[in-house]
């Protein structure tokens, strides 16, 4: 492993400690205040400055990622909220919808409240606002490799609906700065359903100012809204007063993987340092075609979302409309894979 600079053993590593978690580790903890009372979170730090929080009550969505305990994520008006809170009617998810690094939309509506059949969803979705089952925490030993893995499911379920599981598996090494997630999700039911689903990252302050670079490797780029100009995706701005939210399509599909890279050249760190950082999300476009943008600078929110997605952002009706829904046949699974690099 190597950490702080120097290549140690395991047994060297554990003669200067007392215990591993000195140095990083896994930790539970729970919220007991407020609308985060009866929250469960697991907190993760890896040695080399990376921190991060799992919220289990959430789907085991990212809240708070640091790196030299300075953040990276964004976090919502609303901050980590209980479920029990949500309402799923239209668009009162963005109520209760946390921010943090991660929020998973689907498994069966992304975007605008729509249904099928009469079976009207709200904006984005359940996923985020479900608690994950089967929850595991560990840190085990590899070698001179310590690998902390945290697994759950969570479920979209209904009487004469969707019987659809995903199992999440994420995973950090000690002194390696990349988080990485695996997803599989399975339709457990004997009919076909549809399957929308979009991992939206999120972005804020400090890491994202008007200094901060935008690489989006993108073949073409189109705005949701026709009105709305394409230049301007590629960089942020200082907080504007009355911006209006601005989200844009990204083709991706032309390539096996794809990767978008941010980068601030004057990340703040302890000691009044700063230091260049760049976060990278990467992942395979076969199973995740599109990239949605969400750029919104406003004052009071100011945020740049990172979508990699397997639909729009329009809803599930618009989607089997347009002829682009997936479906999952009975027994059916994909797997997804993504990782977040931070250099």
């Amino acid at each position: 492993m190597k950490l702080y600079g120097k290549e140690r053993t395991r047994r060297e590593i554990e003669a200067r400690v007392g215990r591993l978690e000195q140095i990083g580790g896994i930790r539970y903890r729970e919220g007991i205040d407020g609308k985060e009372k009866g929250m469960s979170f697991i907190e993760v730090r890896n040695g080399t400055g990376l921190a991060f929080t799992v919220v289990p009550t959430k789907g085991l969505d990212l809240s708070l990622v640091e790196y030299g305990g300075t953040p990276i994520s964004w976090m919502s008006p609303s901050g980590d909220v209980h479920p029990m809170y949500y309402d799923p009617r239209d668009k009162q998810w963005l109520s209760t919808a946390s921010g943090g690094m991660l929020m998973t939309c689907g498994l069966t509506n992304v975007g605008s409240s729509s249904g099928l059949g009469g079976n009207i969803q709200g904006v984005h979705g359940k996923a985020h606002h479900t608690p994950a089952k089967q929850v595991s925490a560990e840190g085990e030993w590899n070698g001179d490799e310590y690998d902390m893995v945290i697994r759950g499911t969570v479920e979209e379920t209904a009487i004469f609906g969707p019987v659809l599981r995903l199992k999440r598996e994420i995973r950090c090494r000690m002194g390696v700065n990349r988080i990485t997630v695996e997803d599989v999700v399975e339709n457990l039911g004997f009919e076909a359903s549809p399957h929308m689903l979009l991992y939206h990252f999120n972005f804020g302050y400090p890491f994202m100012d008007e200094n901060t670079q935008l690489d989006i490797p993108s073949t073409s780029v189109v705005p949701v809204k026709p009105d709305v100009p394409t230049i301007g995706y590629d960089h942020f701005e200082q907080p504007v007063e009355g911006y209006e939210e601005r989200v844009y399509y990204h083709n991706m599909a032309d390539r096996e993987r794809a990767t978008v890279t941010l980068t601030q050249p004057a990340f703040p760190q302890a000691g009044g340092r700063d230091i260049p950082l760049s976060v990278s999300i990467g992942w395979n476009t076969d199973t995740l075609p599109r990239l949605v943008q969400w750029k919104m600078p406003a004052s009071g929110t100011y945020a740049l979302g990172i979508e990699p997605s397997n639909c729009g952002v329009e809803g599930i009706a618009a989607e089997k409309d347009k002829g682009t829904l997936v479906w999952l046949q009975p027994g059916q699974a994909i797997r997804y894979r993504w990782e977040l690099d931070f250099h």
